[in-house]
């Protein structure tokens, strides 16, 4: 299923978007797309069921705004430097670092340019969302039974404040607007293969990012079991994954981090498009 919310900042709806692309409302069946609902199976067959039989009225899009297909998110857990190329050209090793939940806006939404920033940077990224609660996983893959689906993320850098102030990499990180999410939440059983999906970013139409999750030095179910060692994944926690090569930091002199009026789009093979404008904070 995609799931998806709609409607405008703090008032979407829950939404189900079917295979013959209308978008069917779900708020009658569900209060909202969360950890809660992640995690009751008895919830998601109702709306597998009204959805086969029918029974889910349609949603006039017209000027319909998406939000971030996921409320409610407890944490972000981001893996850095999870891709072989994006590794070499930064000459680091991977890392685990935290987002907080209130970066995360919708997929078209307005991405902010920090005040005093001169290097913010894109990274298109495989987000992984929690169904079952995590702790002490085994394997790999007892920790893809624990994940409830997929969804695109742009995990936007400030590299200043995240790598030349000191400290963590959480300056960087956590300015405002900085983890456009969605546009959908794609369930597991629509991706039976996490680890052959493409990846695309592009800036004001130049295509900047190409690469696929085959890449990555720890596949998805490693990533959540290694995970899960260190702190407890709860339903509606979410894990980026990293980056592939092609970030404006790995670039030569002079490298070109975003501006003000910058449009940035991004994909992944079957969880949907982002697009945001840039704009200074």
């Amino acid at each position: 299923m995609k799931l998806l919310r709609v409607g405008t900042a703090g008032r979407e709806r829950p939404a189900l978007l079917g295979p013959d692309g209308t978008l069917r409302d779900l708020s009658g069946i569900v209060a909202d797309i969360d950890g809660t609902l992640l995690a009751d199976e008895d919830a998601l067959g109702r709306i597998r069921s009204a959805a086969a039989a029918g029974d889910l009225p349609a949603l006039d899009t017209a000027g319909l705004r998406t939000g971030p297909p996921l409320a409610r998110i407890g944490k972000i857990v981001c893996i850095g430097l999870n891709y072989h190329d994006h590794a070499r050209e930064t000459g680091a090793e991977p890392v685990v670092f935290f987002k907080a939940p209130d970066t995360v806006v919708g997929p078209d939404d307005t991405v902010l340019i920090p005040r005093g920033s001169v290097k913010t940077d894109w990274e298109v990224e495989l987000a992984v969302v929690i169904g079952r609660t995590a702790r002490y996983l085994e394997s790999a893959e007892d920790a893809l039974a624990h994940v409830a689906g997929y969804a695109v993320a742009h995990d936007v850098s400030e590299r200043e404040f995240q790598i030349e102030r000191g400290g963590t990499w959480d300056k960087g990180k956590n300015c405002e607007t900085f983890n456009p999410l969605g546009p959908w939440l794609v369930t597991a059983d629509e991706v039976p293969d996490p680890q052959n999906l493409s990846l695309r970013l592009w800036v004001n139409g130049e295509l900047k990012q190409n690469g696929t999750t085959s890449e990555q030095i720890f596949p998805v179910g490693e990533v959540v079991r290694h995970v899960s060692r260190f702190m407890t994944l709860y339903p509606g926690d979410v894990v980026n994954t990293g980056t592939p090569a092609g970030v404006a930091m790995g670039h030569s002199e002079p490298k070109p981090y975003l501006r003000a009026g910058d449009v940035v789009e991004l994909e992944v093979t079957g969880l949907g498009r982002q697009r945001q404008v840039l704009a200074q904070a």
